[in-house]
């Protein structure tokens, strides 16, 4: 699936000059791209998969030391 006709969404956090990852929700899956080429291809993650990623950054997993 390309990623053109999905709602792309990028956190309020991100910073100015563009460099973070987006997201989109379509149904099971949750789609992810790097913002500075969104032309270029995507990942998809089940939603299981993703709610496991998410459970990780709440928890400081992948924080820089």
């Amino acid at each position: 699936m390309s990623g053109e006709g999905l709602h792309w969404r990028k956190s309020s956090r991100s910073a100015p000059d563009n460099n973070c990852v987006e997201v989109a929700f379509t149904g099971k899956w949750v789609r992810t791209r790097d913002s500075k080429h969104p032309d270029l291809a995507h990942l998809a993650f089940g939603a299981s998969a993703w709610g496991t990623f998410l459970d990780g950054v709440q928890q400081g997993r992948f924080d820089r030391a």
